[in-house]
């Protein structure tokens, strides 16, 4: 049995193949329909979620299954202290499959050892996020047409976001890419992605606070929030949430086919005329998030 607590749980041949099936879906929506008759997803969402729930629950119906869950620990047995393992343990006698979102890092792993049907991490806490990081890695290939030779700038809450995390690790695989590291000194990327995937795997990266500065050289450019529930107190959250936005102003030097991604929700690190910007692709990323999560619930479950 298969889950997807990490994404380096999946080799390169498979990240590939997911996304192969997914722009298949794309093309074939209606060759999917029923794939997933007579089987149930169990969304259990510990956390405040729109796109990621919704998206797993839409990739479902798409596939001709159903849902079932909860959408906060306060609506669930949660609230009565039961633990991670024996809800699991419950619910995976109720479904074929669970998404599970946990404050906590290292909960879906938990999840993973005691459940009977395939576990996917849908976040935990500042660690993993790896169905966002596929969502990243669809939407790369099917906007730039490749997932090597590439310059990606990162910018915003590097120390916190679990997405950067998980894109770092996952890009990192693929052959000429680059990173420009773009954030305040308090939210740069944790030493354990410096040392052990830029280091380790002799990624060429440059920290910087400049955004403008690299601009020029973009490929990609992936903004994030400064995410408020990651921080300690509500003085430093305020003193670094506006560090960057991104405005029509700071893409006057941009590559006319520069591709602004944002894992969503954003706040104001995005300004709303951007969105009318033939480079911006956020929302539909959010779309091709939809697409990654039926190749991958159709993988787990080994349905062809």
């Amino acid at each position: 049995m298969k889950h997807l607590i990490d994404i380096k749980d999946l080799s390169t041949d498979e990240i590939n193949h997911l996304i192969v099936v997914a722009q298949d879906i794309i093309k074939n929506k209606e060759r999917y329909s029923k794939k997933c008759e007579g089987k149930k997803i169990a969304t259990l969402f510990y956390e405040p979620s729109t796109r990621t729930r919704l998206s797993f629950e839409a990739a479902m119906y798409e596939l001709g299954g159903n849902v079932l869950g909860f959408s906060s620990s306060s609506s669930s047995s949660v609230s009565k202290g039961e633990s991670v393992s024996d809800t699991v343990k419950v619910i995976s006698g109720y479904a074929d499959i669970i998404v599970i979102r946990h404050p906590k890092e290292g909960a879906p792993l938990v999840a993973s050892m005691k459940s009977d049907v395939p576990v996917i991490n849908a976040g935990d806490g500042g660690h993993n996020h790896p169905t966002q990081t596929l969502t990243e890695l669809l939407t790369i290939q099917c906007e730039k047409h490749r997932l090597t030779d590439l310059t990606i700038g990162i910018c915003g809450d590097l120390k916190f976001g679990r997405t950067v995390h998980s894109l770092i690790a996952a890009m990192a695989r693929y052959k000429n890419i680059k990173f420009v590291l773009i954030s305040p000194k308090e939210l740069e990327i944790p030493d354990y992605i410096r040392k052990d995937i830029l280091e380790k795997n002799n990624i060429e990266y440059y920290e910087t606070n400049n955004l403008e500065k690299f601009m020029p050289n973009l490929d990609i450019l992936y903004m994030t929030r400064v995410q408020r529930e990651r921080f300690f107190n509500e003085e430093d959250y305020i003193r670094l949430k506006d560090s960057y936005i991104l405005d029509k102003t700071k893409l006057e030097n941009a590559k006319d086919d520069l591709c602004i991604m944002h894992p969503l929700p954003r706040v104001n690190e995005i300004s709303v005329e951007v969105d009318d910007d033939e480079r911006a692709c956020y929302f539909k990323q959010a779309k091709y998030g939809k697409y990654i999560r039926m190749a991958l619930i159709l993988d787990l479950l080994g349905i062809k």
